[in-house]
């Protein structure tokens, strides 16, 4: 079972066995920066914090950190987005993800918002 959470911040993580974690932008967030044109990845084993920089990402409109949406340690990245950086664009919650994790114990999980709540907070900000 899957659970996705989402930042204030427009990053999302959905989380498989209340244990590993996936990391993107939300698609509200890729259609704010518009076309990606470069994505910076943390490094496999790296511990990240979280509402800190775990990456870095660009756009024809705008540059800014990727924040981690949770705390623990980086297991694996998107090979193929410093290549591709516009798959984020075509598949914001899919192909297009930047990062997957163990989440620490004390992640930060409880503390982002569900699908519902999420939709809400970007409905005030159209």
């Amino acid at each position: 079972m899957s659970t996705i959470r989402f930042t204030r911040d427009h990053e999302w993580v959905r989380v498989e066995n209340g244990a590993t974690g996936t990391v993107g932008i939300t698609d509200f967030a890729q259609k704010q920066l518009g076309e990606l044109v470069y994505v910076e990845l943390p490094e496999v084993g790296a511990d990240v914090e979280q509402g800190t920089e775990a990456g870095v990402i660009e756009s024809v409109k705008a540059a800014g950190d990727l924040k981690s949406p949770v705390t623990g340690s980086v297991t694996e990245v998107n090979e193929s987005l410093p290549d591709n950086p516009g798959k984020v664009n075509e598949d914001p919650l899919g192909e297009g993800w930047f990062f997957k994790l163990t989440l620490a114990v004390n992640s930060g999980l409880d503390s982002l918002m569900d699908q519902k709540a999420y939709e809400e907070y970007v409905k005030d900000l159209e």
